[in-house]
């Protein structure tokens, strides 16, 4: 593909040959947040809506929704993610603050709004008393610094691959489930969509000659 001034230095996200839009550029760090609290893994369907598909260029806009398996330690749930301007009714029908990038938990006795650094929970006035527990996870030292720890003594970083690829898997699915036009019954441990064949076509490419993966 001959080099357009356009793809650079960002915009190179917004064609499926280079990137994933928004969701692989941001949902790994966002979804992040609910992927460790809710020691999620593998999730059964996935469904995606935005504008019709391109075989160029990324959504302008997506929703996508995860569904996940109960555990022994919580019940089953979904995941909800919205960008280029998608919200969920939620925000509005219950006046909570713009908050911009972040994650909401909806539970059954009210929610948690979050991201690295700021958490609100709603309704305010049954929460003014609400003790904060103590932190439980020691601080990272930092992504560079925890890359070399690992090279220099083996120790596991904080998102290391075992975590980071189920992660990054989950949220690519999105794309996958939008590509195909179909709700996708995934299997995990084998890599596959077990109701949609159409997604094989996204979820493995053909390298060319001397360059694979």
């Amino acid at each position: 593909r001959p080099y357009h001034p356009t793809y650079l230095p960002a915009n190179w996200r917004r064609w499926w040959d280079f990137g994933n839009g928004t969701l692989g550029d941001m949902a790994c760090h966002v979804m992040d947040l609910p992927f460790w609290a809710l020691d999620l893994r593998y999730p059964t369907t996935i469904e995606a809506m935005g504008p019709p598909v391109s075989s160029e260029t990324t959504p302008t806009a997506l929703e996508v929704k995860y569904s996940f398996p109960a555990t022994s330690s919580r019940a089953a749930l979904d995941l909800h993610w919205y960008d280029g301007g998608a919200k969920p009714k939620i925000l509005e029908e219950n006046k909570l603050p713009n908050w911009g990038l972040g994650v909401l938990f909806v539970g059954e006795k009210g929610m948690l709004q979050a991201d690295y650094g700021r958490l609100r929970l709603f309704p305010e006035l049954e929460f003014k008393d609400f003790a904060m527990p103590s932190p439980t996870i020691p601080p990272s030292i930092g992504h560079h610094a925890e890359w070399i720890a690992a090279c220099k003594d083996g120790r596991p970083t904080t998102c290391n691959f075992d975590y980071s690829g189920a992660l990054t898997e989950t949220v690519l699915l999105g794309n996958v489930a939008y590509r195909s036009g179909k709700k996708i019954e995934w299997d995990g441990p084998n890599m596959k969509a077990v109701n949609c064949p159409e997604a094989e076509a996204f979820l493995r490419r053909d390298y060319r000659k001397d360059w694979t993966l």
